[in-house]
């Protein structure tokens, strides 16, 4: 059996690879690439003998997948699956398990970290203070008493739900599947649209919420409310979003994530809309997150070889 890790996910190569030999023992062949190179040549090369192997974020596309032919399990250093050709796995009985649960409090904090920087014109009271200036012009808001809504109710969308409460927020949720918690009242998505002054996105990339957020129910927003996406690109508009903040219909954008990876074309319309704070899809990266991951990565590739996988995506 062989383990081919095609990154170090964000932990020092020493430890990373201390701790898989520790985890896993000497049941299965470790290799570690210390670089993080995503060519569909090089993913071949890399992965060809391998019957498991690991890797976060990065496309990971039938061509691939198609030249290895020992591969057995795809192990995703990641919540979502949607940049792994899952369509070729199941046709050739490849197994995929991800990390769900890593990301949890790091997505959360940056979700807040985003609002309060725009509630506050953090940035631009950065800049003018820097320049000379005053406070004119950049008097903001408090999260207290707003409607907050949440839009999928996973981990990350009830911790992001609990942290709004303590802000003191009027919590509302729209969700496949409903959830019995205090303080969160479920309702229908463009009801949620029309009722929240922020919206906080929480759901997986999927063809059902491809464009999710989209122009007919972005013009059912408040006049000065604010989308944060720290999800999946794709859940998102980006052009009908970017025509609403243009207008000023909306007071403003949190976007962690795009319909690409950065880096992005400096055309992309959302960063050419106003009032958008931006980020480089940077809400699960903390040290902590990283090595919460490592974890559960070699708890993974553990179960799997006990005959127990754990976290299958499919």
């Amino acid at each position: 059996m062989k383990v081919v890790f095609l990154e170090p996910l964000g932990v020092a190569m020493e430890k990373f690879t201390a701790d898989a030999k520790k985890a896993i023992g000497d049941r299965a062949e470790l290799v570690f690439y210390p670089d993080r190179v995503t060519d569909v040549s090089t993913l071949i090369e890399r992965s060809k003998d391998a019957d498991i192997v690991v890797l976060s974020n990065f496309k990971y596309p039938r061509e691939v997948i198609e030249a290895c032919p020992r591969l057995k399990m795809i192990c995703v250093a990641f919540t979502g699956i949607d940049h792994v050709d899952a369509a070729c796995c199941k046709e050739r009985g490849i197994m995929i398990c991800n990390c769900a649960g890593y990301s949890t409090s790091a997505v959360a904090d940056l979700v807040f970290g985003m609002l309060i920087s725009l509630a506050r014109n953090i940035i631009p009271c950065n800049d003018v203070v820097r320049k000379g200036g005053t406070k004119d012009g950049l008097v903001g808001f408090e999260l207290e008493g707003k409607a907050f809504g949440v839009v999928g109710t996973g981990a990350i969308g009830l911790r992001v739900a609990s942290i709004a409460q303590a802000f003191g927020c009027k919590v509302y949720a729209y969700s496949r599947t409903k959830k019995d918690v205090p303080g969160i009242t479920y309702l229908p998505l463009n009801e949620l649209m029309a009722t929240c002054d922020i919206v906080s996105l929480h759901v997986p990339s999927t063809p059902e919420t491809k464009a999710l957020i989209n122009a007919d129910n972005l013009a059912l927003m408040k006049p000065g409310a604010i989308l944060i996406n720290t999800a999946r690109g794709p859940v998102v508009d980006s052009e009908a979003l970017a025509a609403a903040l243009t207008e000023g219909r909306l007071a403003g954008a949190c976007i962690d994530v795009f319909e690409d990876e950065p880096p992005l074309d400096p055309s992309h319309p959302l960063l050419n809309a106003p009032n958008v704070i931006a980020t480089p899809h940077v809400a699960f990266a903390t040290k902590q997150a990283f090595e919460k991951r490592a974890v559960i990565v070699f708890e993974n590739i553990r179960c799997y070889l006990d005959g127990h996988p754990q976290n299958i995506m499919q």
